[in-house]
């Protein structure tokens, strides 16, 4: 990458990490905090508080996608970084339970994901727009890991208002990022293969492997958001004090991406990709049985946290690739956009179902909530097909009229190791899905070649 495409990856994922870490860093402490709070003894709220940032970013996803489209990029994200600022700002001079609510639901209202992914691939090129995304991606793991540090030693400093302060101010910092330091567009330098499109819709949501896959990411963020209401509590009532938390935490995050790492890098050299991600899903079930009898020991916990880190990080990893491959090759956006706007739902359900399980039926109805999701997960995931070895390629082509383009489909779609082509005319691109092991790019560059 240039120095223009290298200053757009790093200032956006900063941007990326600001926001994550204004919405992760109080899961580790949010549900002590909770008790203290008028209101914050019915756990149902607390769980509403943790998740309900979900809601809203599930709702304005991709209408805030939309709207970058026409009015331009940076605004939405000013917009969205202003309204993470004013939500954590609210919940910072929260007197009850039912204000914090209010607050993360504005801060969630900030959902500038889409804006912030499809700016990356305006400013970089198609060969180099893959490690913009990584570099981007990368953010998500890093900042679960600082919130995770960072949350019970700053509870200690300065308590959950001040967390929430501090937020605000970072979000704030956020918008100065976008403005100075992230690059400009040129005026027309739009990439489309990231947009959502709404006559896409139809074609995404019928499609049985994507539904596999999006039930998927509701299920494990479904199942991590309800440990937040149970787990730092229940580390409290076995001995250890809420700024010492980090210490189980941020082990178990660690070692978990230490553990699967390998096993995914096996997946993806020996085309085992299927076999791996049964296995993470069986790893996340299992880790649910471990706190369900090990909730009432430090060690107990400790052990099954490792496991459910382990199976988590190994399925956040290859969720978005899988959905990437599976996606028709001329939707992905459509289908990444519904992905994060599952993902989010997941993340509301699960907080709130979570707090409700454990108000009336205990800590261990919480993990047999999350156990349940998972068995159903790997019933879903069993007949998925194994896409390990099918990538999507993007190749430029003079502008035609629709019938001269299908036909140019047509004929793209007969050489050997493509699955899927699509040609859009009046883009002057073709997408291509195609198997790695066989596929003839000499030969789509010369049917191509022919074409100008």
């Amino acid at each position: 990458m240039n120095r223009v495409e290298w200053r757009a990856s790093i200032s956006l994922a900063s941007l990326s990490g600001l926001r994550l870490l204004g919405l992760f860093i109080i899961l580790p402490v949010f549900a002590i905090y909770a008790r203290h709070l008028p209101g914050g003894s019915d756990l149902t709220l607390v769980g509403l508080a943790i998740g309900a940032y979900g809601l809203t970013q599930a709702i304005f996803q991709i209408p805030f996608g939309w709207l970058s489209d026409r009015i331009g990029r940076k605004r939405v994200i000013y917009g969205g970084l202003l309204l993470l600022a004013v939500g954590s700002f609210i919940a910072a001079i929260a007197t009850d339970i039912w204000i914090v609510i209010l607050g993360r639901v504005i801060q969630g209202a900030g959902a500038i994901s889409a804006a912030v992914v499809a700016l990356a691939a305006d400013l970089t090129r198609d060969e180099h727009r893959t490690k913009s995304m990584a570099v981007i991606g990368m953010t998500i793991g890093i900042m679960f890991a600082v919130s995770m540090v960072l949350g019970p030693v700053l509870d200690r400093w300065i308590g959950v208002p001040g967390i929430f302060a501090v937020t605000g101010v970072l979000a704030l910092g956020g918008i100065l990022i976008a403005k100075f330091v992230v690059p400009d567009p040129a005026p027309g330098q739009f990439s489309h293969d990231r947009d959502v499109e709404p006559a896409k819709f139809r074609e995404v949501l019928r499609d049985s492997e994507l539904a596999r896959l999006n039930y998927g990411i509701f299920a494990v963020h479904a199942a991590l958001m309800a440990l937040w209401v149970v787990i730092p509590p229940a580390l409290v009532d076995a001995g250890l004090s809420a700024s010492q938390t980090w210490t189980i935490y941020l082990p178990a995050v660690c070692l978990g991406f230490g553990l699967m790492l390998p096993v995914v890098i096996f997946g993806e050299r020996r085309g085992r990709g299927k076999a791996v991600f049964l296995g993470g899903i069986v790893v996340l079930l299992a880790s649910q049985v471990l706190l369900a009898f090990g909730i009432g020991s430090l060690w107990g916990i400790s052990f099954a946290l490792l496991v459910f880190f382990t199976g988590f990080n190994l399925l956040e990893a290859t969720l978005p690739s899988l959905i990437s491959k599976a996606a028709p090759a001329n939707a992905k956006g459509t289908a990444l956009g519904v992905f994060s706007s599952v993902q989010f739902l997941g993340t509301f359900l699960g907080a709130t179902i979570g707090g409700f399980v454990s108000q009336h039926f205990g800590s261990v109805a919480v993990f047999a909530f999350g156990g349940l999701l998972t068995l159903s997960w790997v019933a879903v995931a069993s007949g998925m097909q194994d896409p390990a070895q099918l990538k999507t390629r993007t190749f430029n082509l003079p502008r035609m009229d629709p019938s001269r383009a299908d036909g140019l489909a047509r004929r793209l779609a007969d050489v050997p190791g493509v699955r899927e082509a699509r040609v859009r005319s009046g883009e002057g691109v073709a997408y291509l899905k195609v198997d790695a092991r066989s596929f003839d790019e000499a030969g789509v560059v010369r049917m191509l070649s022919a074409e100008n």
